[in-house]
């Protein structure tokens, strides 16, 4: 994609202005939330809030330009991660402002939960920026340890804790493969430059096998963090295990990262392999596409029920940087920012009908919905509607250009497929719609939720129409940015 590109060297700290300060600002947070009492964390909150604007206020400002590098050329600011980076801090501060009343009704309104998403947030900026396989790998790490913590929040839940250790040490194992699939390629290039590597891989042939052993070991790391089958299996006991607030967190913007990542990574410094790779994405987004489909029917757990949609989104998303071309870069691009959009209004539902000693996490718990609120089984149905890729609703137009994309390099069979398994993966969606307004509420308490919470899950349905009905915009920005 960018192998050739203009890009400026820039060895000032100017281009790194957003994580000094999204940086500075969680240290500040980290010092000051040890002076605060529980009555008065909300200064921890919006401070947390505060610095995700800031963020976005400082990442717009330096919007426009070629692409720009420095430190060596380890890290680059270009249109595609400004936009993603924007992104991100959106979706973070939709989730934290989720996450709110949830933590408060548990006694775990701590600075702890904010600090570590910061981190994360942090984390997810490096990668997105990562001109190098150092920088990419310590972005990597800086999140997953972050999500390592936050999955153990609460230290008194078993299955927290059990998630925790799960996701620890098979992410300990993904690192450590995708670490020695690095170590393999600086070996033959010399280099750890994205666009040093990418230009010695097309100008002395891709025939090298140690190069190709170091491809598969990478696109494993790549796999794993994603969640694609068959290194799936830590999704749905995490997406479980964990708090709803950190299973939250950890389906939305942490997808946007791991895109960013597939696109430095085999689209910047491997698109002369893109042959190999291509041949185990493909196979990598079947299976994600069949498994996450099929198995998600039989979940009566809806965070679990999400995860294995999860997997199967990831398959879609794959699909799109299979095509190996700028319409199925951007199509992937767009796909992963309305997934992220998605899971986010999914959870905030979840979040919206738990309350003190109730967790709304079982298809039983939506029964009847539109007995107690009509309004949010409508914005439920949205969500479900477009994760199921129903028009007019956004999710459609997402799968849709996927497809397209896949088409137009003459991968027919594998569109097929994909239409196939949605087909099958409509039904579990739908089936939530029929809960809720075909069966008889077995809780028919009134939903009590902040103004503010009320507020931003309705907007969160409503996007889902609203892209659906005009979504030229944001794929024109993916198009651009991708071209």
């Amino acid at each position: 994609m960018n192998n050739e590109m203009a890009v400026i060297e820039m060895p000032n700290l100017a281009l790194v202005m957003p994580e000094m300060f999204l940086l500075g600002m969680t240290c500040v947070l980290l010092v000051l939330d040890l002076f605060l009492n529980d009555r008065n964390r909300i200064i921890t909150y919006l401070l947390a809030q505060l610095t995700l604007f800031g963020a976005v206020v400082i990442t717009f400002s330096q919007m426009g330009g070629e692409a720009v590098t420095g430190f060596s050329g380890s890290f680059v600011r270009d249109s595609m991660g400004d936009i993603l980076k924007i992104f991100i801090y959106v979706v973070t501060a939709i989730v934290f402002l989720y996450s709110r009343q949830y933590l408060q009704l548990r006694n775990m309104f701590r600075g702890e939960y904010y600090a570590l998403g910061l981190f994360g947030v942090l984390g997810m900026m490096i990668m997105v920026s990562a001109h190098s396989f150092l920088t990419v790998y310590l972005g990597l790490e800086l999140l997953s340890l972050s999500l390592y913590s936050m999955v153990a929040l609460n230290r008194d839940s078993e299955a927290s804790t059990e998630a925790a250790m799960k996701y620890f040490v098979l992410g300990a194992m993904a690192s450590g493969m995708l670490l020695y699939g690095m170590s393999m390629i600086y070996g033959i290039t010399g280099s750890l430059d994205i666009k040093e590597v990418g230009s010695y891989i097309a100008n002395n042939g891709a025939n090298n096998i140690i190069l190709s052993f170091g491809l598969v070991f990478v696109v494993v790391g790549l796999a794993f963090k994603l969640g694609a089958v068959p290194f799936h299996m830590w999704v749905p006991d995490i997406y479980q295990g964990a708090q709803t607030p950190v299973t939250l967190y950890l389906g939305a913007a942490p997808k946007i990262a791991a895109f960013a990542m597939v696109m430095r990574l085999l689209v910047d410094g491997m698109e002369a392999l893109y042959v190999d790779w291509q041949q185990m994405l493909t196979i990598m987004a079947v299976l994600s596409l069949a498994l996450g489909n099929v198995v998600a029917i039989a979940q009566t757990n809806i965070k679990r029920m999400l995860a294995y949609s999860t997997i199967s989104h990831v398959g879609f998303l794959l699909l799109g940087i299979i095509a190996a071309g700028p319409d199925g870069y951007s199509a992937s691009m767009f796909y992963v920012l309305i997934y992220a959009l998605m899971s986010t209004g999914a959870f905030g539902m979840i979040i919206l009908l738990s309350r003190a000693g109730f967790e709304a996490d079982t298809l039983d718990d939506f029964k009847g919905l539109n007995e107690r609120s009509k309004w949010y089984a409508f914005i439920m149905l949205l969500i479900m509607f477009s994760m199921a890729g129903v028009p007019p609703t956004v999710g459609f137009f997402a799968k849709l250009w996927v497809l397209e994309a896949v088409l137009n390099v003459d991968m027919v069979w594998l569109a097929a497929v994909a239409v196939l398994f949605s087909v099958i993966g409509a039904y579990y969606y739908i089936r939530i719609v029929k809960l809720m307004y075909f069966d008889k509420a077995e809780d028919n308490s009134v939903i009590v939720a902040d103004v503010d919470l009320k507020v931003v899950v309705s907007a969160n349905g409503i996007l889902m129409l609203v892209l659906g009905l005009f979504p030229g915009m944001l794929m024109a920005v993916c198009q651009q940015v991708l071209a």
